[in-house]
Formats: C-alpha cells, sequence, structure tokens
C-alpha cells in the first residue's frame, strides 16, 4: 500500500484509505488532502511523487497548479471588499471600471461577473497564451468587448477570464494586484501556502501537473461558447510548467498551493467567516454565496450547474448540503465548505484527468470525509 503521510484522526482512516487505494492504482501520482472541522485540521497527509517518473517524492510543502481552484481565492477577496463595503454585487461593473462600459456593457452587474452569466467567457480578439502574462492587454480587452449573450440570461462558464474580471475590480478599489491583496489580506493572516503569482525562490517546490489528454478542439461546434472560450488562447496544461506562467497573475487558473493551504483559506467559508481565531468576514458577509446567480445547462461546460456568488451550489448534479459550495479545478482538484457541518475538504494532485471541474477521485474523498464525520 502506498505510504501516506502526514497526520489524521483515527475516525477519518477512510480518507487516507482513499487516498492511498488512488495512489496504488495510479489514479493519482502524487497528492495531497486537508479535511478540517470547526476550522482545525483533522487530516492532514500527503503520498505519492511530485514527478511523473516517481523519482521525487511528494512533500508536505510540495506545491502544484490547482488551476480553476484558484478561483475561489477571487471569490473570498471579493466577498471581503463587499462585506467591508466597499463592492456592491448588484452595482455595475462600470462604477468601478468605468472603461467597461463600453459595448453596451454599462448595465453589466458585479454579479454577472461573479456567476459566469457576464457573456465575457472567452476574448474575441485573438490572444497569444503567453499574453496571459499581460495584465493591461487582458483587462482592456474585455472592457471593450461586446458580451457574447444577454448578461445575466445564463451561465456560460468564465474558465479564464473571471479572474481577470474580478482581479481588475479588486485592483480598482484597493490599488493592489489581486495576487498582491491576497497575499497580504487573506493568506497571510491565515498562515496559507497559496500563492497568485509564485516567486521564484518557491521553484523548487513545485510539482509539474502531468497533463491529461488534450481537449478535442475540433469536436466543438464550430459556433459553440465553448470553443470560442477554449481556443483562444488554446487551454494547454503544459503552459503551467512555464516560468512565465507561475510568474504571472492569472487569478482564475494559475494558483500555486496544495491541500493544505486551499483548505486553510476556504475553511473560513465554512467557519461562517472565520477559522483558527481569525475573521475575515462577518457572518453576513458569507450570505451573498447562496445568493443564485444561474441553474441551468451551462453554455461552455454543457453541464448543469447552480452558482450562487462565485461559488457552486448544489444542484442533481452536485448533492451537497442547502449551506455547502464548492470548486474545482481543470484536471481534479476540488474544495467544499458546509456551514452547517462546518466542514472543509480539499484534494490538490498532479496527475490531472480530463475534466474541466473534478472527477471522481475528489469525490471520493469528500465521501470518506463525511462518513468519518458522522461516525464521529
Amino acid at each position: 500500500m502506498a505510504d501516506i503521510r502526514g497526520s489524521w484522526d483515527d475516525r477519518f482512516q477512510g480518507v487516507a484509505d482513499t487516498l492511498a487505494a488512488s495512489l496504488d492504482s495510479g489514479g493519482d501520482v502524487g497528492a495531497s488532502v486537508a479535511v478540517l472541522v470547526d476550522g482545525e485540521p483533522v487530516v492532514d497527509i500527503w503520498g505519492g511523487f511530485a514527478d511523473e517518473q516517481r523519482t521525487v517524492p511528494w512533500e508536505s510543502d510540495t506545491l502544484t497548479n490547482v488551476w480553476s481552484t484558484t478561483k475561489t481565492m477571487t471569490f473570498l477577496c471579493a466577498l471581503m471588499l463587499a462585506d467591508r463595503g466597499l463592492l456592491d454585487f448588484h452595482a455595475p461593473v462600470a462604477e468601478y471600471w468605468p472603461e467597461f462600459a463600453a459595448a453596451g456593457k454599462a448595465s453589466v452587474e458585479v454579479r454577472h461577473v461573479m456567476g459566469h452569466t457576464a457573456g465575457l467567457a472567452g476574448w474575441t480578439e485573438p490572444l497569444r497564451p503567453e499574453e496571459l502574462a499581460d495584465w493591461e492587454r487582458c483587462t482592456s480587452l474585455l472592457a471593450a468587448q461586446e458580451p457574447w449573450w444577454e448578461p445575466g440570461s445564463a451561465s456560460g462558464y468564465h474558465a479564464v477570464t473571471q479572474g481577470y474580471l474580478i482581479g481588475e475590480l479588486v485592483r480598482r478599489i484597493t490599488g493592489d494586484s489581486i495576487g498582491t491583496w491576497f497575499a497580504r489580506e487573506v493568506a497571510r493572516p491565515l498562515g496559507a501556502d497559496f500563492h497568485i503569482g509564485l516567486a521564484e525562490s518557491e521553484d523548487h517546490r513545485v510539482a509539474p501537473v502531468i497533463p491529461p489528454p488534450p481537449i478535442d478542439i475540433e469536436a466543438l461546434q464550430p459556433s459553440s461558447y465553448a470553443l470560442r472560450a477554449l481556443s483562444n488562447p488554446p487551454l494547454d496544461a503544459s503552459l503551467s510548467h512555464q516560468a512565465w506562467w507561475r510568474r504571472a497573475e492569472i487569478p482564475a487558473a494559475n494558483g500555486q498551493g496544495n491541500a493544505r493551504s486551499v483548505a486553510a483559506v476556504q475553511s473560513v467559508i465554512a467557519g461562517g467567516g472565520a477559522a483558527r481565531g481569525v475573521r475575515l468576514l462577518s457572518e453576513q458577509g458569507c450570505a451573498p454565496i447562496f445568493e443564485q446567480q444561474a441553474d441551468g445547462t451551462d453554455l461552455v461546460l454543457s453541464t448543469p450547474l447552480r452558482f450562487g456568488m462565485g461559488y457552486g451550489l448544489a444542484n442533481e448534479m452536485m448533492p451537497i448540503g442547502p449551506r455547502a459550495c464548492y470548486w474545482g479545478g481543470y484536471g481534479g482538484s476540488l474544495i467544499i465548505m458546509d456551514m452547517d457541518t462546518r466542514l472543509t475538504v480539499s484534494y490538490v494532485m498532479n496527475r490531472m484527468e480530463s475534466g474541466l471541474v473534478g472527477d471522481a477521485r475528489g469525490a471520493n474523498l469528500v465521501m470518506a470525509a463525511v462518513l468519518g464525520l458522522t461516525a464521529a
């Protein structure tokens, strides 16, 4: 059986066994899992290898690119600004970012950006992958662009653009880039080893992701939103191996962390705004999470999704509690928080599956954690 390192309460033995089974089967190469209850760790484990050749052990402080799990960090930043009275989810984006009013977007509200209903799921103007590191270009193009559909009418997953949209709101309000603001206002107070824009000094800790089979762009309908969103620039997991990607702030996709650091941050939500003695939100500041913004088949992902203020909410495809929320990343990373049980579960790995948002590995670990909690 795979060597699982770290610590866990006896009642959560099933979580450790589930990770070991995934490593043994080859479903995972290297991974970490964290479970927190009332903000305190009851599972903090890791195992396997940081490289595809299985020569470098996955360590306690190993980091990897978590893709869209990064989005949950931007959601928390927006919630904090709203809780401080600096951001109104129901105000026009242009109130904070005047240039955004161009091309018929004057009435697009912040909540549309949060809930993937803004109609800006991708760029219309062609972009090269390296231009994702050019914040001004990425944001100015979105500000000038016409929505692809009527804002507010349906969700269409803003796979990469959402981070720039939320990040520019943070910049306009605070004067700081979202990576800088997140580091100072969120990660540092919580002692969370999570980075939106990674310093070169930390590169030695990064486990490069093992890319999944490429998305079959040719199989997508030429007129589809999915093709438009995912092919400009092409969504290639190997981009994360490059230094420019790690240095950039791509707040929907290039966060570097592990299960411990993801859970350390997002346990604030499960705890009603606070965790381990640090309060980032008032209890009321968490309430917007559950204000439904979209519920139906997503125009980009073509799967039923229900969005609150940023986070995904329960639906038939995600049978979680009424006050639980979640999101995951391309290839499999996952974070789920339940305010009723005060449970936080995070899974981060390097071997990517083909799904854009989650797969069975994360789901199996969540189930094991819930079983451990109910058996306590």
